[in-house]
This record gives structure tokens, sequence and C-alpha cells, in this order.
């Protein structure tokens, strides 16, 4: 079975040196109200509903090598963890590339 993964680390966001974003209190929009969710609460959500489906879908997996399943909604839900799996792959890219691209800036 798949297990969970934890939450994301509040140094990632917030650096050794005292950090500016705050991973517990959400980032000013617009006019500068407080409002939404924080950038590791989205990360942590999205990662978790992609953990549910992937279970979902093995569990469904298996109920259908049983017999005990209907295969249509197997396959849907199997398509549908496999889409949310490339997703955060590439949510996950996309962070990796930008951390790296902030290591090399000059100070």
């Amino acid at each position: 079975m798949i297990s969970g993964i934890g939450g994301v680390n509040a140094n990632f966001l917030t650096g050794t040196a005292g950090g500016v974003l705050s991973p517990t209190t959400p980032a000013p929009r617009g006019g500068g109200a407080v409002t939404g969710m924080s950038f590791a609460s989205m990360v942590s959500d999205t990662a978790g509903r992609t953990v549910d489906r992937l279970k979902q879908a093995e569990q469904m997996s298996v109920e259908v090598l049983q017999g005990k399943g209907d295969m249509r909604e197997t396959i849907d839900a199997v398509m549908s963890a496999e889409q949310s799996f490339q997703a955060a792959v590439a949510i996950r890219d996309k962070i990796v590339t930008a951390y790296l691209e902030v290591g090399r800036m000059a100070i």
C-alpha cells in the first residue's frame, strides 16, 4: 500500500536566516489584505489529495482483481490518479528549478 507523505518542512519556506515567509500565515494579496492559505498549506493539501487518489485507485484495482469491483470505475480512478501524480511531479520539478535558480543569484 502507499504510505502518506509528511508535511512540508518549515525551513524550506523560511530559510535558516530568520526567513521572510511564514508557513502558517497566509501571504498578502493585492491591496495588502491577508487572505487565502499559505503556500505550505496549499502544497501539503495538494500532496494529500494526490496520495488519497493513488490509494483509492490501488484499492479499486485490488477489488477488480478479486472480482468485486467495476472495471470502468477502476480505470477512471487509475487515470485520475495518474494525472494527479504527473501534475505533482511537474510542480515538484518547477519548485526544484526555482530553488536552484535562486541559489545561482548574485548577492
